[in-house]
């Protein structure tokens, strides 16, 4: 199968807030001379004969119009998009903030082929910050080819990965005419290119090179005025060294894209998560929790120690606790006296509720120190009611995950949509363990007893009669991981930063294979992974993430959620837009409020407001005038409206509503000065 690319609104919205920018740039050609006297003749690794020839014309980028000109572009485009107007151009950096799924790197390569349409530049570079995000994007940019140039008249564009021991490559972005487009990870010319001192230890993209008769790649490279793209900026340019590296390639100017920016440079356009959830433009999330006390017949509780003094009787006990301000349940220890309610103790947690967990007695006798409770219940210290093995709830999990997998097969398979899962673990030896005969590690192992019990159900009777052609049975065919390799061929942990050679071997068939993956064709439907997979890869067609890691592991809930949020694809290669074929279900070993709470967090930490007024929020309101006339609400409008409700504490200065603008409005006194009383 193909995937198939089709025009969407929000898109071309964001490839005409950074075209648009160059409004007004006449086609200019920039050429400049690469010295190559110092040839010693024909090398054999480039292939051709540098004899009679002293120079080669190089080929670049260049702009016609002036900064004022430009920042006169940027601020209107941001007033069209209601962005706050930037005062400067920010040594031309410009932002792109793209909800994760909704298909960034397609906008910017559609953004590259736009800009050599109108303006003629033909030289990018594509930075990004992992060995996975770099796959990805090259993956990206096959499988959108044969798209590409049928819309823009089979337009010639080259398109590679950089690699140090292939470095003739350089010589032909720099002297092609063609659009030119290198992926470079960062790592690759962020070391030392200023101290001689270190020249040895430099990338070799910053040392002469008698590939390039005698010059340096790094040269030819900023001879071409490049423009620059950066796929997730937050992990690639976040400190000084990397800042100054993106500079040293002398980019005509830098765009930005990424959903969780940590810096925001003249932001242009902007996807929010809720923007693209109301749009239905990503699935919409469901959490399955797990949590021990609901794989346990009892509530948790157990003893840590008695008191009695001051003659006052206590305990120390350890329950799970409800954080009222956050809404986080979490296991707590907290001090309790005869007749206390662990329900209220526990600040209402349910599973404490009407269960009789009222302490009755506390002996603090030496050598009998023990609580006895109202419903018969008795511990003595360092005992537990109700705890559970980690592993039961693991394996509650991946039971959990295969059954709403085969659940939406049943309806899903119809429509010809491939289902698939992914489950996040916390070592691979609990998947692949070598010292075993069949080197299964536990999860492979309960997966398959878990598989072969739920598909033999009544329930599944049609996948088993109707669609065997399509989906395997056989347990040990429909899973596999996707884990590091070290020099013996075996699978390691991996932090999946695309630090070294072995994390190559991780993205190898899911980076390079993502179409064999949503064909029926490929048995594999649950995949296994360590980290490798928290970024720079996703496939439209995963239904169910599972987490089979502690909630406090580095990889945030963001980038989990992120794997599985594009719009599912049929076997044509087509998208399937109805909203009850894309809910992406999360399987947590963590309560649903607690899960949405930590969300909500990240995506605070990453710019995103929740119940906040911005400066420019009443911005393009529009109301009708006394003299029949329409007037739209300005940035500057907006920002005087906004001054006005904070003088007068109807909202704090950072756009919190306060208490006296709901009183107002309930009361219907409340109202603006006579300049906007139209628009109260």
């Amino acid at each position: 199968m193909k995937l198939k690319f089709v025009n969407q609104q929000y898109q071309t919205d964001a490839v005409n807030s950074i075209v648009n920018i160059f409004e007004g740039c006449e086609i200019k050609n920039s050429l400049f001379t690469i010295d190559v006297s110092n040839d010693k003749g024909f090398n054999k690794d480039s292939g051709y004969t540098g004899e009679g020839v002293s120079y080669f014309t190089g080929h670049a980028n260049k702009v016609s119009i002036d900064d004022f000109t430009m920042l006169e572009n940027v601020q209107h485009i941001q007033e069209e998009n209601d962005i706050q107007r930037t005062k400067s151009l920010e040594n031309k950096n410009f932002t792109i903030e793209m909800e994760t799924g909704t298909g960034k790197t397609y906008v910017y390569t559609k953004t590259i082929l736009e800009l050599n349409k109108k303006y003629d530049f033909t030289k990018f570079i594509i930075v990004v910050p992992s060995i996975a995000i770099k796959e990805g994007v090259y993956s990206s940019l096959k499988a959108t080819e044969e798209h590409f140039k049928e819309k823009y008249d089979n337009v010639v564009y080259n398109y590679f990965v950089y690699d140090s021991s292939h470095l003739e490559r350089i010589r032909e972005f720099a002297t092609s005419t063609n659009i030119e487009i290198m992926i470079i990870n960062i790592d690759a010319f962020r070391k030392s290119f200023v101290d001689t001192e270190k020249e040895n230890k430099a990338n070799l993209i910053h040392r002469e090179s008698d590939r390039l008769s005698g010059n340096k790649p790094i040269d030819l490279i900023a001879s071409t005025n490049p423009i620059v793209i950066i796929d997730e900026p937050q992990s690639v340019d976040g400190t000084k060294k990397s800042k100054d590296a993106i500079s040293s390639l002398n980019p005509l100017c830098t765009l930005r894209y990424s959903a969780t920016h940590k810096e925001l440079y003249n932001l242009m356009y902007r996807l929010t998560p809720v923007d693209a959830y109301q749009e239905n433009l990503v699935k919409h999330i469901e959490v399955a929790s797990i949590t021990s006390n609901e794989v346990s017949a009892k509530p948790y509780v157990k003893l840590l120690s008695v008191s009695d003094k001051g003659g006052t009787y206590s305990c120390r006990i350890e329950i799970y606790v409800n954080n009222k301000k956050t809404g986080v349940i979490d296991k707590k220890a907290v001090t309790a006296k005869t007749k206390d309610d662990l329900w209220e103790t526990s600040n209402e947690v349910d599973y404490y509720k009407d269960c009789g967990y009222i302490i009755d007695n506390i002996d603090c006798f030496k050598g009998e120190e023990s609580v006895s409770f109202s419903n018969g219940e008795y511990l003595n210290i360092g005992e537990t009611i109700g705890d559970v093995d980690d592993n039961v709830i693991k394996r509650a999990q991946i039971r959990q995950t295969i059954e709403l997998h085969l659940n939406k097969e049943l309806h899903y398979i119809k429509k010809g949509i491939k289902v698939l899962s992914l489950f996040f673990i916390d070592e691979v030896a609990k998947y692949r363990n070598y010292d075993r005969k069949d080197e299964k590690g536990d999860y492979a192992i309960w997966f398959e007893e878990e598989y072969n019990r739920l598909i033999q159900l009544p329930k599944y009777r049609k996948l088993r009669e109707n669609y065997a052609d399509k989906i395997s049975l056989e347990a040990d065919k429909v899973h596999d991981g996707y884990f590091s390799k070290d020099v013996k061929g075996r699978i390691k942990n991996s932090i999946g930063a695309g630090v070294s050679k072995d994390d190559e071997t991780t993205y190898q068939l899911i980076m390079k294979n993502k179409e064999q993956l949503l064909s029926f064709d490929e048995p594999i439907r649950f995949i296994f992974s360590h980290s490798a997979l928290k970024e720079g890869w996703d496939n439209p067609n995963v239904f169910q993430v599972c987490t089979l890691i502690e909630t406090k592991d580095t990889m945030t809930k963001r980038q989990k959620v992120g794997r599985g949020l594009r719009i599912c694809v049929n076997q044509n290669g087509e998208r399937v837009l109805e909203n009850k074929y894309n809910v992406l279900s999360v399987v947590a070993n963590e309560s649903y409020k607690e899960f949405a709470s930590t969300l909500q967090k990240e995506l605070e930490s990453d710019n995103f407001k929740f119940g906040i007024i911005e400066p420019i929020s009443f911005t393009g309101i529009c109301m009708k005038q006394i003299d029949g006339t329409t007037y739209e609400l300005t940035q500057e409008d907006s920002q005087q409206i906004f001054n006005y409700l904070v003088k007068n504490e109807y909202m704090t200065s950072k756009g919190k509503i306060n208490v006296k603008y709901h009183t107002e409005k309930h009361e219907g006194t409340f109202s603006l000065p006579d300049k906007f009383e139209s628009y109260t």
